[in-house]
């Protein structure tokens, strides 16, 4: 079972990272630097919302994993 989790967790940060690679540029934080003054105030729509929310369910589910991983130690 511990094998299992370590493999799930490995796959999850994996994907996480992957999803968190392919977002846009300058969208986020970085946008506000120096980016289109037309991205400030846009929102997410079609594939980038997609995206977005498949970001936020791997994020929670590996740290449901990590979690659950510590306890069972």
């Amino acid at each position: 079972m511990d094998t299992g989790l370590d493999i799930a967790q490995i796959v999850i940060a994996v994907v996480l990272m992957a999803v968190i690679l392919t977002q846009s540029k300058g969208s986020g934080f970085s946008g506000g630097f120096g980016g289109d003054t037309s991205s400030i105030h846009r929102t997410r729509r079609g594939v980038e919302k997609t995206l977005f929310q498949f970001t936020i369910a791997a994020a929670v589910v590996f740290v449901g994993i990590s979690i659950v991983a510590t306890l069972m130690q």
